[in-house]
């Protein structure tokens, strides 16, 4: 649904803006592999657009901790390391179930057929294996709900752990497959029926532990 009336529907956005939310949806979805090197020039074949945008949308994503430089006009996602995740662990462990519980007490019926529309299409994204899918849904679910909380800041603060947990999220369920999807969104979903804030954050906070128990055990894991 367009935003902001026929106005809202009229506003072309810019295209640096374009660039930059495909390439952000590039990284948050684990299209480019932690790790892996990839080559101005190659990015601007993959989205599309020129050179001036794509070095626009790679500034702001390096400024944001989701690309690092490489040299030789090539860029990589940073790996994770068992630091970073603790770190960002406890961030999102601070931040979203709090985003959660403030969202609880503007829920209303419409918002939560959205929601439960975003988990059926997490439950069969996971049916069929659909790594990319599961991604853009569950996604969809957490930002429908934490953008309903009135709390922009911590909203920000949010997309952007989501930009450094997306990349190996991607890696390690195409490592284990489908057991390695976290999923708690049903018992979120029966907390906001029941009118319940705190058993709405606390279901997030087991989403989110859930998924880094999995990176956590695929780094401890991986070979040296």
């Amino acid at each position: 649904m367009a935003e902001g009336g026929a106005g809202g529907r009229d506003r072309k956005v810019p295209s640096h803006e374009v660039t930059y939310a495909r390439l952000r949806d590039m990284i948050l979805y684990g299209h480019l592999a932690p790790g892996q090197p990839v080559t101005i020039q190659g990015l601007i074949q993959d989205l599309g657009a020129g050179m001036t945008p794509v070095r626009e949308a790679i500034r702001r994503l390096t400024a944001e901790g989701a690309l690092l430089p490489q040299g030789n006009r090539r860029v990589a996602v940073p790996p994770m390391t068992l630091a970073m995740l603790d770190q960002v662990a406890f961030a999102r462990l601070a931040i979203e179930p709090k985003l959660a519980e403030l969202a609880a007490a503007h829920l209303t019926p419409a918002l939560i057929d959205r929601l439960e529309a975003a988990d059926a299409e997490v439950n069969r994204a996971i049916g069929t294996g659909n790594i990319p899918a599961y991604l853009a849904a569950n996604h969809a679910f957490h930002f429908a709900l934490y953008e309903a909380s009135e709390a922009p800041v911590l909203v920000d603060m949010a997309r952007s752990l989501w930009l450094r947990a997306g990349p190996s999220l991607r890696a390690v369920i195409g490592r284990y497959g489908r057991a390695a999807m976290p999923d708690r969104h049903s018992e979120a979903l029966e907390a906001m029926r029941r009118g319940d804030a705190a058993a709405v954050a606390q279901a997030v906070e087991r989403d989110i532990q859930q998924g880094v128990d999995h990176v956590r055990q695929a780094l401890a894991e991986a070979p040296d």
